[in-house]
């Protein structure tokens, strides 16, 4: 089970950090990713952490923006958003799932969270 939070409302150029915590003992075992759905949009891919932390690769409209990180001790993981601009306004969602390609293919993803929801005022 996901369960994410720390999204709010942010006004432009300012700074959030979600964070997304796995109950179970295998959060290790799954890369992590995070999604984000704007109202009327498909999702879309945000960022992707392999399972040791050690590799991590962005959608092009947030690299440099955004950090994604894990604690695997804490069973948890992060997404650091920077430099915010109305156009990342949108319910963010974590996602779980073996294959550290599941940006690529939502099919990959195995375990969703409930979305937490980001608003950037301008």
């Amino acid at each position: 089970q996901l369960q994410a939070s720390g999204g709010g409302l942010v006004q432009a150029g300012g700074s959030l950090r979600l964070s997304c915590a796995a109950s179970g003992r295998t959060f290790s075992t799954y890369a992590m990713g995070w999604f984000r759905q704007a109202p009327g949009k498909e999702r879309e891919f945000v960022a992707a952490v392999s399972r040791s932390g050690a590799a991590t690769y962005y959608a092009d409209s947030v690299k440099g923006r955004f950090s994604i990180s894990r604690d695997n001790a804490k069973n948890t993981v992060y997404l650091q958003m920077n430099s915010l601009n109305p156009e990342d306004t949108a319910l963010y969602y974590c996602a779980a799932g073996p294959n550290y390609g599941l940006g690529y293919r939502t099919d990959l993803v195995t375990y969703w969270g409930k979305g937490t929801q980001v608003t950037v005022s301008s």
